[in-house]
């Protein structure tokens, strides 16, 4: 066993309910991939016959995405991986790979990170946020209503001093009713 700490960045729901013992956690920064509802929910927060949208991390070289660092100790590493795969590796829809993440402190290390596999057919990017918002305002799965992610993720990232001018855009957007009509 080893005494290196596993690093693992959250940008959705992972903030708000890591779900894994971690000793600390910071605002950190990814370079090269974007924050978007960019994957189909057919589990959490929509179902098969009616998707939900949830953020997943998207490569785009000239962005970066603001989110959280967990460091996690040596001796809950395993755990927290096995926790993290049977969550996020539910589908073939993200993918598990290790990146550098720049934390506020100043350090770079390696993360764990789940980001967009675009060959599967969960993924979905470009939907204009009008669209997402429709999707958003009537989806629903088994861990609640795509709303209450939504507004979840847009809170933790308010108090952590992180702006997302489209998630915010979003929120006003639902609570104002949404779009009633939601083709997918």
């Amino acid at each position: 066993m080893t005494d290196t700490p596993l690093w693992v960045f959250g940008y959705g729901s992972l903030m708000w309910r890591p779900g894994f013992k971690y000793k600390n956690r910071q605002v950190a920064r990814l370079s090269g991939y974007q924050r978007s509802f960019c994957m189909w929910s057919i589990h959490y927060r929509g179902t098969v016959e009616s998707p939900g949208l949830v953020l997943a991390l998207d490569r785009d070289e000239a962005s970066s995405c603001l989110g959280l660092g967990f460091e996690v100790a040596a001796q809950d590493a395993a755990d927290a991986l096995e926790y993290l795969r049977e969550r996020e590796l539910i589908s073939s829809a993200y993918l598990e790979v290790e990146l550098p993440m720049d934390l506020k402190d100043g350090r770079r290390v390696t993360a764990v990170t789940y980001v967009i596999n675009r060959e599967n057919n969960q993924y979905c990017g470009g939907i204009d946020l009008q669209k997402q918002a429709q999707v958003i305002a009537r989806s629903h799965g088994v861990m609640g209503p795509n709303v209450e992610y939504l507004k979840n993720t847009a809170e933790h990232l308010r108090e952590l001093g992180i702006v997302d001018a489209d998630m915010e855009w979003l929120v006003a957007q639902v609570d104002k009713g949404g779009g009633e009509s939601s083709d997918y």
